[in-house]
């Protein structure tokens, strides 16, 4: 999460509920963090509250019930390596794809205070698959758990990803560019239908089997990351043995949450933005106040009107925090108008302080204790580095072969 202040009650359900589930699951290894070099994207011109926002959201994370025992919790720009893997997910990353988001386009309709013509802004799916597949292990399934207005940013993670393990995992053998092997290697080409595309790309006084080797590979690659792995793999056919792909990053995979409705105070989505929020640290006083006020069904215009309880943000949060019965009560209360509003409102007040006190409580305590906040995120945070030192390992050699060079060089004294 973005470190832009306290959380409230729509990242609980929207997120940290779920959350929590995983890192109770031993099927799964969860790392949470903040990203702090994510706000830089759109607010850059003012980080004052960053530090202290990074340190609510943690204190938010634990009260909520995420465990530094079970799961990874870390502070985005105390992992380097994450700037590392972003700059070089960069190089590959076609500009159209990132000026096609649909985020992308809607910010600049919808924010009109800042100015996001920045090349941070524009790479921003860069940054965020790079936060996603440093957690990636070769064979390993990497699941992001999103709700379904996100399925879109890791669908660009994927397609990213796919075309860097194109550049970097994908090898053609020498042996298929060896004179014994001519013949295969004609038909390869024919199989693949590249004749044309090596001859637009070869320099125009050589036939496209004189180019060089290199020069080959380099084109097979690009080709295969056109059409995808598995269309390349039906078109080689008995040639297959020419070719091989390792998994240098891992895409990741859609863990689609289902999220409960949760609409704001004034029935729009919830956001801080909007001023239409409950924080997780909200006292009595302050949820009555605000509850009170909540927008209902429209229908309702008199005490005695009936309504509908399914357009009612009220009730929507009365299938939050109420019980069967209380929410038995709310429904037919409302549709027969036997309860009026204010009564409905208050009762879902009284259900809804019941169940935010022991989230409420423990992060009180987590507030008189700022340095023990402070060393999650730096415990989380060195476990997380040893993670992303392990994954730009593998990435640098894919992408440089340094150690393989150097190997070379050793064995040739």
């Amino acid at each position: 999460m973005r470190p832009t202040g306290k959380l409230h009650i729509g990242h609980y359900f929207g997120a940290l509920q779920n959350w929590v589930r995983l890192q109770n699951d031993p099927a799964y290894e969860c790392f949470y963090f903040i990203a702090d070099w994510h706000a830089l994207t759109s607010d850059y011109a003012d980080t004052s509250a960053v530090a202290q926002n990074t340190i609510e959201i943690v204190t938010d994370y634990l009260a909520a019930g995420l465990d530094p025992q079970k799961s990874v919790i870390f502070q985005q720009s105390l992992i380097p390596e994450h700037a590392e893997l972003h700059l070089l997910l960069g190089m590959v990353t076609p500009l159209g794809w990132l000026e096609r988001v649909p985020t992308y386009k809607e910010a600049f309709e919808n924010v009109t205070n800042k100015d996001l013509h920045t090349y941070g802004f524009l790479g921003y799916p860069c940054l965020q698959t790079a936060d996603i597949v440093m957690y990636s292990e070769p064979g390993t399934p990497l699941f992001v758990p999103v709700g379904e207005d996100q399925v879109s940013h890791v669908e660009i993670s994927r397609e990213i990803v796919r075309r860097f393990d194109f550049f970097y995992g994908f090898k053609v053998h020498p042996d298929l560019f060896i004179p014994a092997n001519f013949a295969d290697y004609c038909r390869a080409l024919k199989n693949l239908r590249v004749v044309k595309t090596l001859r637009d790309l070869v320099d125009s006084s050589e036939q496209p089997w004189e180019a060089s080797a290199a020069a080959k590979a380099s084109i097979l690659t690009r080709y295969a990351a056109e059409v995808g792995m598995r269309n390349f793999t039906d078109e080689m056919g008995e040639f297959r043995k020419y070719f091989e792909f390792s998994e240098v990053l891992t895409e990741p995979q859609v863990m689609l949450t289902r999220t409960p409705r949760i609409p704001g105070l004034d029935g729009r989505k919830m956001s801080k933005s909007y001023g239409n929020a409950i924080t997780l640290s909200e006292s009595d006083e302050e949820i009555r106040k605000k509850t009170k006020v909540m927008v209902t069904d429209p229908a309702r215009k008199r005490r005695t009107d009936p309504g509908n309880p399914d357009v009612c943000p009220v009730y929507d949060w009365h299938k939050l925090f109420s019980s069967p019965e209380t929410l038995a009560w709310a429904a037919e209360g409302c549709r027969s108008a036997g309860i009026g509003c204010i009564e409905c409102k208050a009762k879902m007040a009284d259900h809804l302080i019941q169940w935010i006190t022991p989230i409420r409580e423990r992060r009180v305590k987590y507030e008189k204790d700022r340095a023990h906040v402070l060393e999650v995120i730096d415990t989380g945070s060195k476990r997380a580095r040893e993670v992303a030192k392990g994954t730009m390992e593998r990435v640098r050699e894919a992408v440089f072969g340094w150690q393989k060079k150097r190997a070379e060089v050793a064995a040739s004294k």
